[in-house]
């Protein structure tokens, strides 16, 4: 396993176009094609293509002169290049990254229909929490079971991503996809009767959020399908999760114009409908492919065996461990702002700042950055990520605590590495299971980082426990990061 951080060697992609080399042939040697070497730092190297049946001998003439020390040069037949479809574009610049970016992975149809279908079922989701937020709300008054409607949303990931995650690979992608949608439009549809009562608003909301790291995992999973385990897989993801940050400025604020037009039980039953819209694209817009590891039943035991792989473990908690402490400037930005008497403005800039930061973090890094470069960065980001939360410990005002959440936020960008390590690491028939295991850790950690930030707060001014969290968080990834940089030695060792 290469070092922290030397970036992990890509996989050739199985949809990567071919190129012939010439074989010498031999009398008694069938004729067998030499393989272009690939570089890690060039993902979309070709494969050796596999010589045609019907190419025609090219013989080569032998030099006038040969010297009796010389063998005269076998006949060397020239295969005849095989014609292959791929997903990824053409030009490719030095060092594996695309030459137009983001707008790469967009020319990739069968890209453009997930694309959409994530925007659709997002939306949907989003303006489906905030209105049975309200709606529980409406019918019983109480702020606690309301807050718990939301709270929902995080804790059955844990339960989905453990007990349903083999279900990524034992079953055709895109019908996964399919059901998992039609799922939560189910779901959503039987919240919208008039006959539902709260416990039951609640289980459904609770099914919702089970199915959720399932969809999350095979969608992150068919990606590396249909744009390869290379750099147009980092971008996908990086396009994905930017979506999904702006989900976060303007859906609820969709949602809140919204439901001054429609009744909370109205909105739901919009949402409903995306769901829907987002399991045609799908099934549409995706190719048909086999299950990855149709013949597995290894229940729990499959998940278990991913956490004993000590490389798959540390990068997944490289992945888990930020978001734990991430989420508590959020968590406790109402109580921040009226810790400094400000207004309800400078509460929606602190909340707005982390995504603004993230957002830009990641479409700097994926446009600018070369695959090697936001591989070697993981570790700095990482490191640097928490050290702006340390600014709280002077009780900053709204301006240089956005500024602080800014910065943090930008440093997410070590998300486009880590993903680049991550699909190197996993085999591919074990690969929706890992990332539906990676999805529901993620989203449990914040619904943990949320109540412990609410929990410390209830003891120390919320200043402090937001630059102890990030003081603590920076001391956790400096650990994880030198554990995961020696076992990445160890395994190199080892592997000579």
């Amino acid at each position: 396993m290469a070092p922290a951080d030397t970036p992990a060697p890509a996989r050739a992609s199985t949809d990567a176009p071919e190129v012939p080399v010439p074989a010498r042939a031999s009398a008694d040697a069938p004729e067998t094609p030499v393989p272009a070497r690939s570089s890690a730092d060039a993902p979309y190297a070709p494969a050796p293509a596999r010589p045609s049946a019907d190419a025609p001998d090219a013989p080569v003439p032998a030099p006038a002169h040969t010297s009796a020390d010389t063998p005269a040069p076998d006949v060397v037949k020239t295969p005849a290049p095989d014609v292959v479809k791929t997903p990824a574009p053409d030009v490719v610049e030095a060092g594996g990254a695309p030459a137009d970016g983001y707008l790469a992975v967009f020319r990739v149809r069968e890209f453009r229909w997930v694309f959409g279908a994530h925007l659709l079922s997002l939306l949907g989701l989003v303006v489906s929490e905030l209105a049975l937020t309200v709606l529980v709300y409406d019918l019983t008054r109480s702020p606690l079971l309301s807050s718990l409607t939301f709270a929902l949303g995080f804790l059955p990931y844990l339960l989905g991503g453990t007990l349903l995650a083999g279900l990524a690979d034992r079953h055709p992608p895109r019908r996964v996809l399919v059901v998992c949608d039609l799922v939560c439009a189910g779901a959503v549809a039987l919240m919208v009767l008039p006959a539902t009562p709260v416990a039951g608003l609640l289980a459904l909301r609770c099914a919702v959020a089970a199915v959720a790291p399932v969809f999350q995992g095979t969608r992150m999973a068919t990606l590396a399908d249909i744009l390869g385990d290379g750099d147009l897989f980092v971008l996908g993801r990086s396009l994905l999760r930017i979506v999904s940050q702006s989900a976060l400025l303007a859906g609820f604020g969709v949602g809140g114009v919204l439901l001054t037009v429609v009744p909370a039980r109205g909105a739901i039953a919009l949402t409903a409908a995306t769901f829907l819209l987002s399991a045609l694209l799908l099934r549409l817009g995706t190719a048909r492919r086999p299950a990855r590891a149709a013949e597995a039943r290894e229940g729990l035991g499959g998940t278990w065996s991913l956490l004993r792989d000590r490389r798959i473990r540390g990068l997944m908690l490289l992945f888990w461990v930020p978001p734990l402490f991430v989420v508590v400037p959020e968590a406790l930005a109402a109580p921040y702002a009226d810790e400094l008497g400000v207004s309800t403005a400078a509460l929606g800039l602190l909340m707005c700042a982390l995504p603004v930061g993230t957002i830009a973090g990641e479409l700097l890094a994926g446009a600018v950055l070369r695959p090697a470069t936001r591989v070697r960065l993981v570790a700095p980001l990482l490191l640097a990520g928490f050290l702006p939360f340390l600014l709280y410990a002077l009780r900053p005002g709204p301006a240089l605590a956005a500024l602080a959440l800014v910065l943090a936020g930008a440093a997410g960008a070590y998300t486009l590495g880590l993903d680049a390590r991550f699909v190197a690491a996993v085999p591919e028939e074990r690969r929706g299971r890992a990332m539906t295991l990676m999805t529901a850790g993620m989203m449990t950690v914040q619904g943990l980082g949320m109540a412990g930030a609410g929990l410390a707060a209830e003891f120390v001014p919320v200043h402090l426990v937001v630059a102890g969290a990030g003081l603590l968080a920076t001391v956790i990834l400096a650990v994880l990061l030198a554990t995961e940089g020696r076992d990445g030695a160890d395994r190199h060792m080892t592997s000579r």
